[in-house]
């Protein structure tokens, strides 16, 4: 398959395939971070969290899934590889075992704000590409990205 085949211009898509594995490679890290709060939660904000960090990683390993089959899409392979996704990641690991409810919920804003960044420079970049598939997705990532961080933030008070 190539761009062709749904009437985008090849090399015009290049840096939007380069980026869409960049916001893959984030949303990997960002998943697993989400895992390991949901897994180690503890403390009076259990229920509370506990329930919401299955609700968020449900909809990265979602996002982690239409990722990978856009690239596809538009012709290219998505990474799949951890080790990969480490190194490309702008998002770091977490260690959650023994952190704090309300350092889990920081770490996770902080983890949006980056994507939140990518999706932005992402939707010039899809633009300029005139690729309105990536764009309505990344798009609708991103809306749902600045809800989350605002009701976290709400939650530490951080805003």
């Amino acid at each position: 398959m190539n761009a062709k085949s749904i009437s985008l211009e090849e090399k015009k898509l290049k840096p939007v395939v380069e980026n869409l594995h960049d916001l893959l490679a984030n949303y990997h890290i960002y998943y697993q971070n989400l895992r390991g709060c949901h897994w180690n939660i503890k403390g009076p904000h259990f229920f509370t969290l506990h329930a919401k960090f299955e609700e968020l990683y449900n909809a990265a390993i979602t996002t982690i899934d239409e990722l990978a089959e856009r690239i596809l899409t538009l012709g290219k392979d998505p990474e799949s590889r951890y080790s990969v996704f480490n190194k490309q990641s702008e998002i770091d690991e977490i260690d959650t075992v023994g952190m704090k409810d309300t350092d889990m919920v920081k770490a996770i804003v902080e983890n949006l704000s980056v994507l939140i960044g990518l999706e932005r420079d992402l939707l010039a970049i899809t633009s300029e590409a005139d690729d309105e598939g990536s764009n309505d997705m990344v798009n609708a990532f991103m809306q749902f990205n600045e809800k989350q961080n605002w009701m976290l933030r709400s939650f530490v008070k951080k805003i």
